[in-house]
């Protein structure tokens, strides 16, 4: 079992910028996709960006269109650490982001606690 401990949020301007941090009890099995999903109250938890590692030296990202341009989602391998780098936040922003890793050949699906982030208008 790996543990994922989501950090990084908090209370922000409209227009400000935020960066969450994701790490793992230990390092992921690859090939593996790590990912941001967020979810506001009283709606759907959706996925926000991903980063899929296939080896230790590459990976592709892919991002929600919302957020497309303005967000960012980096992984350090050596600190077992996945990043999201929020810049330009809108209100609309605000919502528990959750850090996500699940396998792709290997069926294993974990989940971070969560981290508010709250963008003010």
């Amino acid at each position: 079992q790996v543990q994922l401990v989501d950090s990084g949020g908090g209370l922000v301007q409209a227009g400000g910028s935020l960066r969450l941090s994701c790490t793992a009890s230990r390092s992921i099995l690859r090939p593996n996709i790590m990912g941001w999903s967020r979810q506001a109250p009283g709606k759907q938890r959706e996925l926000v960006a991903g980063i899929t590692s296939i080896t230790s030296e590459g990976s592709n990202t892919n991002y929600a269109d919302p957020v497309k341009g303005r967000f960012a989602i980096s992984a350090d391998n050596a600190k077992n650490t996945v990043y999201l780098q929020m810049n330009s936040l809108k209100p609309e922003a605000t919502a528990v982001y959750y850090c996500n890793a699940r396998g792709v050949l290997t069926p294993f699906n974990y989940w971070g606690q969560g981290t508010q982030v709250t963008v003010s208008s």
